[in-house]
Formats: C-alpha cells, sequence, structure tokens
C-alpha cells in the first residue's frame, strides 16, 4: 500500500479531528486514522474543486457526517440552507440533501448553477402532493390561506400563499389573515399545528393533505416509555413531523436547528433523538459530552448523497444532476418563500 502524501495526512488528521466522536454512522464505521485516510483524497480533490469553479457545497444536517465536515460549507436545517442559498454569490450551488431543497436553492439563487449529486434523492412528503393536487384542494377551499411546509416541490410553493418551516410555523399560522388555512403537506405536522394553536388560545381551522416523513411517522409512545423505563433522567427530543402522541410524549418539540440548540443547553444524562440519524452525528461531532441512546431512524433518500456523487457533479455535472425551472414558477415559488422570509419573527431567524 503506498504511503500516504503529506497532504493527505493533514487532511486525515483534520478530518479525524472532526469526525472522530461519531458513533452513529450509518455504514457500521469507526472515524480512525485509516477510515479518515481513505475519503481524504476525495474530500481534497472536491475542496481544490470548489475553489476553482467558485462553488459552494450546502449541507442537510442529515447527510453523512464525512460530506457535513469533509466538504460543506454551509450545514443546518431547511431555513438555515435557503438563507445560505438566498444570499450566496458563488457561480455553483451543490445541495447535499434531497431535490426539494436543491429547488429551492435554484428559486432563490437562480444565476447559479444549481447541482443535486443524486436526482433520486426525493422526499416522501415533497412527493405526496403536487401543484395541480393544491389546484384542486385550493378550489374546494376557496376562502382558505394557503400554506406549504418547505418540504415541498417549485410547483406545489408556486401555488401557496407562504411557506414556512418546522420551527417558524406556529407564529406564521397564527398570524395569517384567514381563520381557515390550507396546510400541505404534512398531515402530522397540521395535527401538531392544531395542538399548539388550540394550547395559545389562536382560532384556526387547519385542513391538511395527507402526506407524511416516512422517517418521523415510524417512532411510537411504547419506544419512549421504554426507553424511559431503561434510562432515568433521559430527555426525549422529537420533531414536530412525528405523531401527536409522539409530540404528547416527548421533553422538547422543534425544528432541526431547535433540537440542537436545546440538546447542547440542556443538562440530561441520556437523549433520545426521534429524528433522522444524521442530526445525532452532528451533536456527537459538536457536543461529544452527550450521551445518545439510539432511537434515530434513516432516511434512504438523504443518504444517497456521497463524496463521490458530489465530486462528479462538480468536476462535470450529468443533465440530471442540473436543477432546472419555468421561470414563471419559479417566480411564483420565489413569491411564496419570500412572504416566510417577510413573516417569520426576528428570534426565528438563526
Amino acid at each position: 500500500m503506498t504511503a500516504a502524501t503529506p497532504a493527505i495526512e493533514a487532511e486525515a488528521e483534520r478530518l479525524l479531528a472532526a469526525l472522530m466522536h461519531v458513533e452513529c454512522d450509518p455504514h457500521g464505521r469507526k472515524w480512525n486514522l485509516d477510515t479518515c485516510r481513505s475519503i481524504a483524497p476525495l474530500t481534497l480533490e472536491i475542496n481544490r474543486l470548489k475553489k476553482e469553479k467558485d462553488a459552494v457545497i450546502l449541507t442537510h444536517s442529515y447527510v453523512e457526517p464525512e460530506i457535513v465536515y469533509g466538504v460543506g460549507d454551509f450545514k443546518g436545517d431547511s431555513y438555515y440552507l435557503s438563507m445560505a442559498a438566498r444570499d450566496s454569490r458563488a457561480k455553483i450551488i451543490v445541495f447535499a440533501g434531497v431535490v426539494f431543497m436543491a429547488e429551492t436553492a435554484k428559486i432563490l439563487s437562480p444565476d447559479a448553477l444549481v447541482v443535486v449529486p443524486d436526482r433520486g434523492s426525493g422526499c416522501s412528503l415533497a412527493d405526496s402532493i403536487t401543484g395541480d393536487g393544491v389546484r384542486k384542494l385550493k378550489a374546494l377551499h376557496p376562502d382558505a390561506s394557503v400554506v406549504c411546509y418547505i418540504n415541498s416541490t417549485a410547483d406545489v410553493k408556486a401555488e401557496c400563499d407562504v411557506c414556512v418551516t418546522s420551527g417558524n410555523v406556529y407564529d406564521i399560522v397564527a398570524g395569517l389573515p384567514t381563520r381557515r388555512v390550507l396546510f400541505v403537506p404534512d398531515r402530522l405536522m397540521a395535527e401538531n399545528l392544531r395542538s399548539e394553536l388550540k394550547r395559545r388560545g389562536v382560532d384556526k381551522e387547519i385542513i391538511s393533505s395527507d402526506g407524511t416523513c416516512m422517517v418521523h411517522e415510524e417512532f411510537s409512545p411504547a419506544q419512549i416509555a421504554e426507553a424511559r423505563a431503561q434510562f432515568p433522567g433521559l430527555k426525549v427530543v422529537s420533531h414536530p413531523e412525528c405523531t401527536p402522541e409522539v409530540a404528547a410524549a416527548s421533553d422538547f418539540v422543534g425544528s432541526t436547528g431547535a433540537m440542537m440548540k436545546y440538546v447542547k443547553t440542556t443538562p440530561a444524562p441520556y437523549f433520545l433523538m426521534l429524528t433522522e440519524c444524521g442530526l445525532v452525528g452532528r451533536l456527537e461531532v459538536e457536543s461529544p459530552e452527550k450521551n445518545f441512546i439510539g432511537g434515530c431512524r434513516l432516511c434512504p433518500y438523504m443518504k444517497l448523497n456521497s463524496l463521490e456523487k458530489i465530486r462528479d457533479a462538480l468536476a462535470a455535472p450529468r443533465p440530471d444532476q442540473i436543477v432546472t425551472l419555468d421561470e414563471d414558477l419559479r417566480r411564483r415559488a420565489a413569491r411564496c418563500i419570500g412572504k416566510m422570509f417577510e413573516l417569520t419573527p426576528a428570534a426565528k431567524k438563526d
């Protein structure tokens, strides 16, 4: 075996410093120096290509840790990455996440070449309804404000009044002028929205479509009860894409960014994270003193991203990796997202 060059050795040590605490690895890898040496040539090549081509890589918290910490320029949840895309001046944006997120980047940075590493990286929520489906629901409820969760396609956003994320949904919907609200595509988030608005004393009728997240819908109250019995002092952290029963049994319910903030600032002997496993990997890197007991689930779409596919999308993107949008549709979707930025309370913008 050829000895590592000084550049590869230095890159391997940089990667190890970030990844050594990751235990929640989808491939069961142990991040040691040898593992990091094996990916260092790829991360070096990708980071070189970024500079040559004036590119940035946006990485969602759910993708694999070597992407987030090896080549990612921005890492976070959908809201944070949408702002990063909006504010980017790069010629090329590589979105390591899922396709609807890359579409959002193209909506907000129309002059950039936006590429997605794997066109098959869909989303059970985003794929559950189309723009035509929204138009049919609007015809049934003409007096409703139309709200879409950010986990939706560009053609859905183009049919809606405002986009929301799991971090700003309660405040934005509470402030809408109509009592009736059509919410797409997440049925479970709509149920949690109803409960939270009722708790706040806000009178809204929420009508939803029937999409669900294939990751978050699988968690159960029984899983929480079993974990609490086994780990005294456990804090249970879940996402509003979970069922209302899971949300009610959790200690904290919030967006990806809010979950990270809660874990980092909350003393507890153990945490059960009811979300995608990539977030646990990030927390293991950024809060190595915390203890996680498992329970997370993998998103097969997010895991389609890889360093090899990112390298190929940067070096010579195939037509299927390039995100293109009809300009009229893009403008209408941009108004929907722009309304979200306008209505998001200042405290929710981080």
